[in-house]
């Protein structure tokens, strides 16, 4: 969705001699503030800021219900704000045509909302459907099935799939799993009493297992780490699955293949060892950094302070890598003297801002335009209007201080 163009703040809205700030819409004009701090034109670009501010919010929420992305009902209570705040929003801008969106999307998301349900409920009744098929499937296998090892893998892949549907209510998805877990249980028990009249081919079992020790010889010089572990544990997996040898010769063999498997291993480990001390090493010089520049980056001097942070920067990134338990604290040490650095730079910047002193100038201005009105008011005898109008410069003052305040504290 294309952005919508910025309002022309002077085709919306005025500023009368007064300095009353007006916007003007399909039902008249109405005050939306005042503006005594400079130009006209400067006063409704003000106001018109807020309008854009305000338009960006909308624009926000049209984007998330054109991508479909959130939740309709969070969309239609923000779009329901914003339709309520309209009638007496401080801004400029073509209001009549925001109302237009702010009601399109409340009509928009309303849609959606109903969308989602029924989506919601689609989605069940797939859920429903899926778990009910796996399930059945299930006790095919279980009743059925002589592929032992095909009939566990499918079984395996079943109760896979079976994490992955979701959208079913608790006591329909307990259901269909009692059903899923029964079969899964006779389908074990079933290939439980099949092995047990296997014992006569454990003759074999004894061939594979020798078969996997010369493997394991060939492969446990190699120093591709990762890749050689990931062909150990296939071979792991693979003893397991070739079922026991002879009871008298199980342990022996099992014996030896270990043997192969734990030299491996250690020299991996030696290996790790020699690693983790050249990060250990890393640590210390990047900790020696920190003690280096830390007491050298002092925000009073922002010009060193930089300087002193980009030299540590480049310095750090030579260094290289870390054990992992010292990467938080390391990282967390060079990030603290950039937040000081950047925090220093932001708060010298803030102190030069100039529109912070004007608005806080402009505020007192309108204190005392009030005060001199109730003055007025009450040689006037109109003694209402006087308590009103000192109301108002109090309420003036307040935000004058705050102004203030908040520039000292920069």
């Amino acid at each position: 969705m294309p952005p919508h163009p910025h309002s022309d703040p002077a085709k919306f809205g005025r500023v009368a001699d007064d300095g009353t700030v007006y916007v003007i819409t399909s039902g008249g004009e109405r005050a939306v503030g005042s503006w005594q701090a400079g130009e006209s034109a400067e006063g409704l670009a003000h106001f018109a800021r807020k309008y854009d501010e305000l338009a960006t919010e909308v624009e926000v929420l049209e984007e998330r219900l054109a991508t479909g992305t959130g939740d309709p009902r969070k969309t239609r209570a923000a779009a329901q704000m914003i339709a309520e705040a309209l009638p007496t929003a401080a801004v400029v801008g073509d209001l009549d045509e925001l109302a237009s969106r702010v009601g399109a999307l409340l009509t928009g998301a309303e849609t959606a909302i109903v969308t989602a349900t029924a989506d919601r409920e689609k989605r069940r009744a797939e859920a429903l459907a899926r778990k009910e098929a796996l399930a059945t499937e299930a006790e095919q296998i279980a009743a059925e099935s002589t592929q032992w090892k095909v009939a566990g893998d499918r079984m395996r892949a079943l109760l896979e799939e079976w994490k992955t549907v979701k959208g079913l209510d608790r006591k329909t998805d307990d259901a269909l799993w009692r059903r899923y877990s029964k079969a899964r249980e006779a389908f074990n028990k079933r290939r439980g009493a099949h092995f047990a009249e296997l014992d006569r081919e454990r003759a074999g079992a004894k061939n594979r297992k020798e078969e996997l020790i010369a493997e394991a010889e060939a492969i446990k010089h190699e120093t591709t780490w990762s890749e050689t572990s990931a062909k150990f544990r296939d071979l792991l997996a693979r003893w397991k699955a070739a079922g026991r040898a002879p009871r008298d010769t199980d342990d022996a063999l099992w014996a030896r293949f270990k043997a192969v498997q734990d030299e491996f291993f250690a020299a991996r480990n030696a290996a790790a060892s020699e690693r983790d001390a050249e990060f250990a090493e890393n640590g210390k010089a990047k900790q020696a950094l920190l003690d280096e520049y830390g007491p050298r980056i002092d925000p009073s001097n922002l010009t060193a302070a930089k300087a002193a942070l980009r030299e540590l920067q480049d310095r750090w990134e030579v260094i290289g890598k870390v054990p992992r338990d010292q990467m938080g604290s390391l990282e967390a040490g060079i990030r603290a003297l950039e937040k000081k650095v950047k925090s220093a730079d932001e708060t010298q910047w803030r102190r030069s801002d100039p529109e912070a002193t004007a608005r806080a100038a402009q505020f007192r201005a309108r204190v005392e335009q009030f005060e001199e009105q109730a003055e007025k008011a009450e040689k006037s005898g109109k003694a209402k209007d006087a308590v009103r109008l000192r109301e108002q410069a109090q309420q003036w003052r307040e935000w004058a201080d705050a102004a203030e305040h908040a520039v000292e504290d920069r």
